[in-house]
């Protein structure tokens, strides 16, 4: 049975590998230098004084249940469609394991499981085995280079699996968290927003009163293309939760003139930020939006890596970001945005594609080091039923635990990637 056509395991031979390091692979490992160029290299070798070979890389299709209505998750015809997801396992040539996922989510980027699944098998495995899996950003250079950057990273929620996997990896072969290994001790539980986004407004208070019952005070909300509809939303969710933050994504849904007309009038209702309210190719249009002064404008589906987000800054587009570190191809460069956007003076929150299990670990790992403290809009635990995990994520009052164990956090019970979660 072909592996790519079941959705089983995958795996490479060390034996598939090429030694030639050829003017192609060097000028491939430039360009992926110089689109990370803004920090040292992460690579955890030198620190550890070892070097370890990665011999397997392996993924498996899981795929869990949703609960209530979330746009990116349902047919044409409303249904629910679940979540899909590719757990990525590497295994080094000591036995030690670094486990992963990449979380497609075809209704917001053009990535899906079966082109996960694909790249992993048919591009990406084979460049890695053989690699020091310590050296992470040599395995992400050879990565664009099997699938070449473009304009920005080239299918950076799958590069996503790979790259938590191996922080996970590399964090376990030490003993230590992967916030350790980074040298970063910051807040250990992450504030929860819950996400609401009604298709009538009869549907807001009952929304509303489900996430207050789950011990959530934070709210964000989906707008666009509708902006009436749009102000009385936040209305009522700010008049309903006067104390709590009100965030609103637009998922580049508003062309520049209703952004301009809607924008001062969600601050009045009671916004406090907005993100992506216009496509992410409308620059001159962010320029125009930031001239009103009226909100915080985040970014989120633009920011693919930190060379985009080191020209919007230059170009003045944004006011801070919305991470989300399978956009940006994992924790190496979504840890690279945070720091540039900090040096910048932006803003930074928290949030997420509906994460499950280890795609949350290291989202709560990542925002708990750098010490995000606005709520974060992580609705995975929201949405989505079951779990991969030997212990899942409980919210309790609100919040989320970032894990402190080895590596990622968590410990993945593969008897429940057979099953299912």
């Amino acid at each position: 049975m072909r592996a790519e056509r079941s959705g089983m395991m995958r795996m490479r031979d060390e034996s598939t590998k090429s030694a030639v390091c050829s003017r192609r692979e060097f000028l491939g490992g430039a360009l992926a230098a110089g689109m990370g160029a803004i920090l040292p290299r992460m690579s955890v070798r030198a620190e550890e004084g070892k070097s370890l070979k990665i011999t397997r890389v392996e993924t498996f299709a899981v795929s869990y249940k949703t609960v209530g209505r979330f746009k990116f998750f349902e047919d044409a015809m409303g249904r629910p469609t679940g979540r899909p997801t590719v757990v990525v396992r590497i295994t080094a040539d000591d036995g030690t394991q670094g486990w992963g996922q990449s979380v497609p989510t075809p209704k917001w980027s053009y990535e899906t499981l079966e082109t996960v699944q694909t790249t992993i098998e048919r591009y990406l495995a084979p460049v890695l085995i053989g690699r020091d899996a310590l050296d992470i950003d040599g395995a992400h250079a050879a990565m664009n280079r099997a699938i070449a950057p473009s304009f920005s990273t080239g299918q950076p929620i799958c590069k996503a699996g790979i790259d938590l996997a191996l922080w996970d990896l590399a964090a376990r072969a030490s003993g230590r968290s992967v916030a350790d290994l980074w040298g970063l001790r910051g807040i250990r539980d992450i504030t929860m927003s819950w996400t609401l986004n009604p298709v009538k407004l009869d549907d807001i208070e009952p929304l509303i009163e489900e996430g207050r019952r789950a011990g959530y005070r934070n709210f964000n909300v989906k707008v666009a293309p509708d902006p009436k509809f749009d102000i009385e939303l936040c209305r009522r969710v700010k008049k309903a939760a006067p104390d709590g933050f009100l965030w609103a994504d637009a998922n580049g849904g508003y062309d520049l003139a209703t952004a301009l007309e809607v924008i001062p009038k969600l601050a009045d209702a009671g916004v406090e930020v907005l993100e992506q309210p216009l496509p992410a190719n409308r620059l001159t249009g962010y320029r125009d939006i930031r001239k009103l002064k009226a909100l915080p404008i985040l970014m989120d589906e633009g920011l693919v890596s930190s060379a985009e987000l080191e020209e919007f800054i230059k170009l003045g587009l944004l006011d801070g970001v919305a991470m989300k570190p399978a956009r940006c191809g994992g924790l190496t460069d979504a840890k690279r945005q945070i720091e540039l956007a900090r040096r910048h003076g932006l803003m930074v929150l928290g949030s997420g594609l509906t994460d499950p299990d280890i795609s949350l670990a290291a989202s709560l790992v990542l925002y708990g080091a750098f010490d995000l403290t606005r709520p974060a809009a992580l609705n995975g635990p929201q949405f989505l039923q079951g779990s991969i995990l030997k212990k899942p994520f409980k919210v309790e009052s609100g919040r989320l635990r970032v894990p402190t164990g080895p590596g990622l956090g968590v410990e993945v019970d593969p008897a429940k990637i057979a099953s299912g979660p």
